[in-house]
This record gives structure tokens, C-alpha cells and sequence, in this order.
């Protein structure tokens, strides 16, 4: 810490992170000065001392210089000349110039292109000089730090990019159709049609049971398109009611309805030039099939609550597990709609019409399964897997997937899975339901198992024939919400 004898106030010298002290260089054709110079500020920080232009140069470039002040009349070379070249070389440092004369071209000429931090005139006060110095050298540390967090943003957004391009790859990767397993000949024809529809734009229509994997077909022909760098999207149309589910695919204003408490952007605006996913399609309403059948003809959407239309470029994949062609026949799909949709039609065929992929489909949930649980199971027992191989899956893959989780759930130390870990639905006696209505028949003495197999049995029954939860809700007498939840009590 410097005190000025004449003055009361205390200037206390900053250090560097490290601890060490800041490097002045002091640059003045007069010998006098310089000492002058170096006595004021040897105290507190580390002082260098030059001549003239040529030896102020040569120290830039070999010591770590925080400030610089240079004399602007010197011989050979002028202040404002040295101050300038001085920023080729330490760009970072602040610059200050010493003048005794009114030379103000001199003065701007530094200004402009030495980029002096100040200028300070002869003569000086001892406190007044100390105080300039300590001020740049306050400037010097906040340009250092602004520097550092520079650098670290560049950093994380550099690290961050990369992340992203690994994530998006690991995405393509896991929605490639290699992912999607398939050997059957059934499945393989549905693969030549997705290969060819995904280098296009065109509108998918894909049809199927519940749980077939319409979902990780529809993001498979996202990721293989040539939008794949856009966003995908997708909404369960029967998961919300009307006003809900356009607010979600269109947005709304601001008081557009109770609740609306700030504007919002609906998942068409979100995936513009990307992909969105319209699940259960065949649930929508009629209001809500004009609204889907206006953005499909002229790529035009109206958020609730306004009057404004915005145009988007969307690529629309649409699913359903009902038969839309009944649907419009009956008047509950509209068939203009129905038209547009199905530019491509894609059937995935339930599971039980293509058994030769259950192995293979087996085996990959087992390795999910082992993964996400941390076992080892090595894979499955004879008679495991004729059982698994004997069940109707009306559940399809996702029936298929739950159970091999189920079973290595339970495994204990088991090495692999027999016929026994499988749940009793799986390994029970197969009843088959024929379209003419086989009955149930009781197997079990035990009247609460009796009674869940009946239930389960109705219920598949009902989803069968319905093509649908909401029209098999309706056919049992119970709310949609009440058999999602007995569905999953019964394992389906």
C-alpha cells in the first residue's frame, strides 16, 4: 500500500490471482523522470524501465506488461508511434501517454490508434499519477476477466455443440430402421415401403394394434428424412379434450380461455419444417378434424383466441389402431380428412402374425432389461420360450417388452427365463377367442384370478371389435379412464 505524503487517502495496490505483483513499464527519453517514476511505484508493483520506443518493444515482448505510459515527445520514435505498435504486441494491456505540450493531434492521433486508456500532462502529482495507474489497472482486470469468461463461454458452447451432435447422432442411431426389429417377411415388406416414404415429404398414415410401435416408426421415418435436423413432435389426440388438444396443436392468446395466462405456441408452430406425430387420430372430433384437414390443405394453423392465421411447413405422420375406412362410413371421420392422410398407408401387422420376430424381439428386452436393472440373465429356458412363443400377444410388442421386464424383475439369481417366472397370463393355459366369439372358460379354482381372467378376456374382446379404448370403454359400461387403469392392474 502506497500513502501520498500530501494527501490523507491510501492507494492500495491490486495483485494478480497468483499472488504476484502487476508490471508497469515506464517509456521517457529523460533519465530523471524514469527514476522519478520507479521511486513513486517500485513499492507495489514491478517496474520496467525504457529509454525509448526500440528498448520499450523489446521489453513488451519479453515481460508480462499490465499498464504502459510513454512520454510523447521522445527522438526516434514518438510516443503515439510506440503506442500503437505497443497493441500488435500486448493488445491487452492499458496504455497512457505523458505529454508537457498542447500538442491535441498528437493527443487523438494516440487516442485513436494507440487506444490510450488516458493522457496525463507534465507536471504531475505524485497521488494523481498513483491514482491513474491504479484505475488501469482495475480496467486491466476487468478486460482479463472479461477474457477469461469469454474464453470459458466459447468453451462450453463449443462443448455444448458437441454434445448435441452426439446426442442427435445417438438419436438417428437409436430410430434408424436397423433399430427396429423385424425379420418376418411381413416386416420386411413394411421396411421397403418405409425406406422409399421417408426420402419424401409425404403425409403417413400408420395403422396397427396398440402396441405394434407405430410411435418408434413414426420418429424412424423423421430421423431418416430430410428434416431429421428439425424437431419432432408428437400428441396423443385422445389423451386430451377439444379445447385442450387445440390449444396444444395450434397455441392460443393470452385469455383465449380460462387459464390462458400468457400467450403460447402450439406443437405445429414448435415443429415448423420439422415432423409432428398425430397418435390416435381417429379419437379427434369433428371440430377438430376441420382444424387438421385446413392445415393440410393450406399449411395454415390459428391459434385459440385470435383471428390471425400463421403458415407452417409441417410433415404430418398420423396413427390409429381403429379402422378409419368403417370410421367414414359410419359419418365419424370425416373422409376428405381420411384422403389426405393416407397419401402412404403403412399396416404394421400385430405380433402373432409374425411370430418368427418374438425371439429376436425376446432377446432385446432382455438386454434392456439387464441393463436397466444391472442383471445378467443369459436368456431364456425351452419352455420359456415356447410359451412366449404360443402367446397371442394381443398386446403386441409392448406386451411383449413389459413381460420380459416383469421376469427379470423377479429373476432372483435366476441364469435365464424359464416358463415359471413368466406371469400366470403368459403361462397359463393359451384359450383362444375366435371373431365368432369363443367363450370364456374358467381354468383356476381360485374365484379372484377367475374373475380377473374373465376381465382380462373382456377386455380384449371389446378392444378387438372396437378398434378402440374409447369405443371399448363405451361397450363395457365403465369410463375410459376407469379401464386404462384396470388395464394396467390385469398387465395389458
Amino acid at each position: 500500500m502506497t500513502s501520498d505524503p500530501g494527501s490523507s487517502i491510501s492507494i492500495e495496490a491490486p495483485r494478480r490471482e497468483d499472488g504476484r505483483r502487476y508490471a508497469l513499464l515506464f517509456v521517457d527519453d529523460e533519465e530523471a523522470i524514469l527514476e522519478t517514476l520507479q521511486m513513486t511505484f517500485e513499492d507495489d508493483y514491478d517496474v520496467h524501465l525504457a529509454k525509448g520506443g526500440d528498448e520499450g518493444l523489446e521489453l513488451l515482448e519479453r515481460e508480462e506488461i499490465a499498464v504502459v505510459i510513454a512520454d510523447q515527445r521522445m527522438p526516434g520514435m514518438e510516443g503515439a508511434e510506440f503506442l500503437e505498435r505497443a497493441v500488435e504486441i500486448r493488445p491487452e494491456a492499458i496504455r497512457m501517454m505523458i505529454t508537457g505540450y498542447a500538442d491535441i493531434t498528437a493527443v487523438i492521433h494516440a487516442v485513436n490508434e494507440g487506444r490510450i486508456h488516458r493522457y496525463i500532462q507534465k507536471p504531475w502529482e505524485s497521488h494523481e499519477i498513483r491514482l491513474n495507474v491504479r484505475q488501469a489497472i482495475d480496467a486491466y482486470q476487468l478486460s482479463h476477466e472479461k477474457g477469461q469468461l469469454a474464453a470459458a463461454l466459447k468453451e462450453a458452447h463449443d462443448r455444448l455443440r458437441r454434445e448435441n451432435l452426439y446426442l442427435r447422432r445417438e438419436v438417428e442411431r437409436r430410430y434408424a430402421f436397423e433399430e427396429i426389429i423385424g425379420e418376418s417377411p411381413a416386416m420386411q415388406k413394411v421396411f421397403d415401403v418405409l425406406e422409399k416414404v421417408a426420402e419424401t415429404d409425404a403425409t403417413v398414415l400408420l395403422t396397427g394394434e396398440t402396441g405394434t410401435g407405430k410411435d418408434l416408426v413414426a420418429r424412424a421415418v423423421h430421423y431418416a428424412g430430410p428434416r431429421k435436423k428439425r424437431r419432432f413432435v408428437a400428441q396423443n389426440c385422445g389423451a386430451l379434450p377439444e379445447t385442450l388438444l387445440e390449444s396444444e396443436l395450434f397455441g392460443h392468446k393470452r385469455g383465449a380461455f380460462t387459464g390462458a395466462h400468457a400467450d403460447k405456441k402450439g406443437l405445429f408452430e414448435i415443429s415448423d419444417r420439422g415432423t409432428i406425430f398425430l397418435d390416435e387420430i381417429g379419437e379427434t372430433t369433428p371440430g377438430m378434424q376441420v382444424r387438421l384437414l385446413r392445415v393440410l390443405q393450406d399449411g395454415e394453423i390459428r391459434p385459440l383466441g385470435t383471428a390471425d392465421t400463421r403458415r407452417v411447413d409441417v410433415r404430418i405422420i398420423a396413427a390409429t389402431n381403429c379402422d378409419l375406412r368403417k370410421e367414414v362410413e359410419e359419418g365419424r371421420f370425416r373422409e376428405d380428412l381420411y384422403y389426405r392422410l393416407r397419401v402412404v398407408e403403412i399396416h404394421l401387422p400385430p405380433l402373432r402374425e409374425r411370430r418368427t420376430d418374438i425371439p429376436p424381439l425376446a432377446h432385446h428386452f432382455l438386454d434392456q432389461a439387464n441393463k436397466k436393472m444391472g442383471k445378467s440373465l443369459q436368456g431364456f429356458t425351452n419352455d420359456g420360450m415356447d410359451r412366449l412363443m404360443a402367446c397371442e400377444w394381443t398386446g403386441n410388442v409392448r406386451e411383449l417388452g413389459n413381460e420380459i421386464e416383469r421376469a427379470v424383475a423377479l429373476a432372483g439369481g435366476a441364469e435365464r427365463i424359464s416358463a415359471e417366472m413368466l406371469s400366470e397370463e403368459i403361462r397359463g393355459p393359451r384359450r383362444e377367442f375366435e371373431s365368432g366369439g369363443g367363450g370364456f372358460t374358467p381354468t383356476d379354482t381360485d374365484l379372484n384370478r377367475t374373475v380377473d381372467d374373465l376381465k382380462r378376456h373382456m377386455i380384449r374382446e371389446a378392444i378387438r371389435d372396437t378398434g378402440s379404448k374409447s369405443k371399448a370403454a363405451e361397450r363395457l359400461g365403465i369410463p375410459r379412464q376407469s379401464l386404462q387403469k384396470m388395464m394396467k392392474r390385469l398387465g395389458l
